[in-house]
């Protein structure tokens, strides 16, 4: 019996990707959760594991080719080297699938997937105290792919012979779900956008479409300015001591296979401050009109790559020490940039820092990550004139810019935050300790 395999879901709002690498070829006997691609999407290069065991016996996607969430990838026939089947046996109707539902995008003011990741939505759980008489009937694959996608295989109700659940069935009941939510949820007006002139008349012109990145960076950020109320607080920071402190510390920092940069003392800097102003680390819920206070710290960092601007995460940074947060930013970085980021590894930030002091400038605003809070911009440091033990001196000044939403946070509550940040970056033994 032959079985196909087809790409599935790849994230939110992910429907389409680029064939990377084949990693199997004709004749060769895979196992289940083998690697047999690698995908580029929007912004990460991820790999595509067997769902089944098997002999390769047709590859239907190259090198280079864009393939759509649903199209097949190879073919499989029972092979007596192949690894062992799961314990339950997989109907036929739930082995040939049809292609999932593209992505919808809602009119809420965000994206609302058919499918919810598991790393954005927690798993519907069952009401406490009770438990299900019986195991759901679905096979192996269905209860996975349910907990992938952060649904409670329990409550789907199931369409097969004897109440079976089939994959589709569990689609269905994630589509439910959102659709409650979406009718739930306020309605937002958003006005189309207005069509351009013909530039033309005035010169020639030449139009290109958008790489995927940009446009899902164009999409991301305009939501997140219609929906937060932005605004931006602007202070600076001596840096002096802190330079000494870090050019002291350099060599042994490298050799650990990180770098002691502004960015990595600021990552210390900032996880501490969430602790004390937990509304930084908190995220706004306008449908149910709550404030989600996050108990963990996780810290994205904006690095710049030839496809545009990737946020990785560092997750649990408040508990890792400067020379950890320094050695995995540099990793991180170093992946965003060669196209092995995960997708995994850019969600779950809480707070974001966007450094540009490597390139220029003195200040900017920057949009906040939905659904995030807050966001801190740092410019480039510059030597300044300042008055300190009855004289003026050179110091080095390091300009922040913090944007914030408003609906949760105040000016002041702002002000408050840049401050003990600026303080903590004015006394480097402090952070050591």
């Amino acid at each position: 019996m032959s079985h196909d395999l087809i790409l599935p879901e790849l994230g939110e709002n992910v429907t389409t990707g680029t064939v990377v690498a084949v990693l199997v070829k004709v004749g060769e006997v895979v196992e289940v959760e083998q690697p047999v691609i690698e995908i580029e999407t929007d912004k990460a290069v991820a790999e595509v594991p067997s769902d089944a065991a098997g002999r390769v016996a047709s590859i239907y996607v190259e090198e280079g080719q864009e393939i759509k969430v649903g199209a097949r990838i190879l073919s499989l026939e029972s092979a007596e080297t192949a690894a062992p089947p799961a314990p339950e046996e997989v109907p036929a109707e739930e082995q040939a699938e049809p292609q999932p539902t593209a992505v919808q995008k809602q009119s809420a003011g965000e994206s609302i997937p058919d499918i919810v990741p598991a790393a954005d939505k927690p798993a519907e759980q069952p009401q406490p105290g009770l438990k299900p008489e019986k195991a759901a009937p679905a096979a192996p694959s269905v209860r996975r792919f349910a907990r992938e996608i952060g649904i409670d295989i329990n409550a789907v109700v199931g369409s097969g012979p004897g109440g079976r659940i089939s994959r589709e069935d569990v689609k269905a009941y994630s589509k439910q779900l959102n659709a409650q939510r979406s009718l739930a949820a306020p309605a937002t007006v958003q006005s189309a956008a207005e069509p351009l002139p013909d530039f033309s008349r005035w010169g020639n012109v030449q139009r290109k479409p958008m790489s995927t990145v940009r446009r899902r960076t164009a999409e991301h950020l305009s939501n997140a300015w219609t929906t937060i109320p932005h605004v931006t607080h602007f202070d600076k920071a001596d840096m002096t001591h802190l330079e000494e402190f870090r050019k002291t510390h350099a060599q042994k920092v490298e050799a650990a296979g990180g770098k002691l940069t502004v960015t990595a003392v600021l990552l210390k800097t900032v996880t501490a401050a969430l602790k004390i102003f937990p509304r930084f680390n908190a995220s706004v819920d306008m449908r149910t009109n709550e404030i989600v206070y996050k108990q963990y710290y996780n810290v994205g960092v904006a690095v710049d790559t030839d496809r545009g601007l990737l946020v990785p995460v560092i997750h649990d940074a408040d508990k890792k020490s400067l020379l950890e947060l320094a050695v995995e930013l540099n990793e991180l970085a170093e992946l965003a940039r060669t196209k092995k980021l995960p997708l995994e590894k850019m969600q779950g930030g809480n707070f974001t820092i966007s450094n540009l002091g490597g390139i220029g400038g003195t200040a900017f605003t920057p949009i906040i990550h939905y659904p995030e809070a807050a966001i801190l911009g740092v410019a480039r440091g510059q030597r300044e004139m300042r008055y300190r033990n009855g004289q003026f001196e050179p110091r080095l000044m390091l300009p922040l810019s913090l944007s914030y939403d408003h609906r949760l946070i105040d000016g002041a509550d702002a002000a408050r935050f840049t401050r003990w940040v600026v303080e903590a970056l004015e006394q480097p033994l402090l952070l050591s300790l």
